[in-house]
């Protein structure tokens, strides 16, 4: 009676074991596909939001940094006169431990230090696949080089003073919730095979769009179960004449939303956008149409039953 595992014992063999317990689930789909249960037909993907293991009130913005930063140095500044006083100091305040204050505040000026670092460096990669340069002096330019007016309004890898680091979760990422607001998530993919419902692959990403990751979710289906889907099925978040581009050679027909159900559908550009404007030619045609209206009932109920059924709203590991 009463001989079960602590709580600790569960976590740290889930700790030690990770990448075992990863391979399982391609282990679960691969007996699936031999019994019968994943037909790789149709295979429907879709995101959705889950909370990290992080605490909006434990981050920072990158003003708040710059301004942190200064202010521990001129405290540490300040602790290190006082120390020179020492003698004195500690009839005054025998109380005070200099030495561990100064600690304290190294410790958070270093861990404040390091997220600025990391802002910096996503803001640099993002300026750069944006074109950028770090001796642009903040003006657009062609392709060609030329400037093309306008200025941009910060320096070539400067975070906006709103942008936000977790000290946490490292990785995870603000994302807009369902119910309105704003948490540190992550954005998880599925892809789930017709048959019976089943997740064939699962994806993590810490960004909030889902328009570039068709390609990560088919090559997870084919390296789960060495092949491809015949046809897959997404909604209009992962529409990217790019992706379409990218992806114009493979193996699996592609049928993806280019807008809202419901909604007035946006004129094309077949010249800007050829491989949209084919995709807005599937769409329109009867196949396209019934094959289409089976995403949400595949897709969307395993997800549906993970998150409310399971309960499975947000990690408890980080990173």
């Amino acid at each position: 009676a009463e001989n079960y595992p602590a709580h600790r014992t569960l976590s740290d063999f889930r700790a030690l074991h990770l990448e075992e317990l990863a391979a399982l689930f391609v282990q679960v789909v691969r007996l699936a596909r031999e019994c019968g249960l994943v037909k790789l037909g149709t295979v429907a993907v879709d995101g959705t939001k889950l909370k990290a293991n992080a605490s909006r009130h434990k981050a920072m913005s990158y003003d708040r940094m710059v301004k942190a930063e200064g202010e521990l140095k001129a405290q540490i500044d300040g602790l290190l006169n006082r120390a020179c006083a020492a003698d004195d100091l500690e009839k005054n305040e025998p109380d005070l431990d200099i030495p561990g204050e100064i600690k304290r505040r190294e410790d958070r000026l270093k861990a404040i230090t390091e997220a600025k670092l990391r802002l910096e460096q996503r803001q640099r990669e993002a300026d750069a696949a944006r074109g950028r340069s770090a001796d642009d002096e903040r003006k657009p330019r062609d392709k060609d080089g030329k400037p093309k007016g306008g200025r941009y309004k910060r320096d070539f890898g400067v975070p906006k003073d709103s942008a936000q680091e977790s000290f946490t979760d490292t990785d995870s990422r603000i994302m807009k919730r369902s119910g309105g607001g704003y948490d540190y998530g992550y954005n998880a993919h599925t892809a789930v095979d017709e048959a019976a419902q089943l997740v064939v692959a699962a994806e993590l990403s810490n960004n909030a769009a889902d328009s570039d990751r068709l390609p990560v979710l088919l090559a997870a289906v084919k390296a789960n179960l060495g092949e491809d889907a015949r046809q897959v099925l997404a909604d209009a978040g992962f529409r990217s004449e790019a992706v379409f581009e990218q992806l114009k050679d493979s193996p699996s027909e592609l049928i993806v939303a280019l807008g809202r159900e419901g909604k007035q559908a946006l004129d094309i550009d077949a010249e800007q956008y050829p491989r949209t404007a084919a995709m807005d030619a599937r769409l329109k045609t009867p196949p396209g149409q019934a094959a289409y209206r089976k995403r949400k009932w595949i897709v969307e109920a395993p997800n549906g039953w993970i998150k409310s059924v399971l309960g499975f709203r947000q990690f408890s590991l980080r990173g």
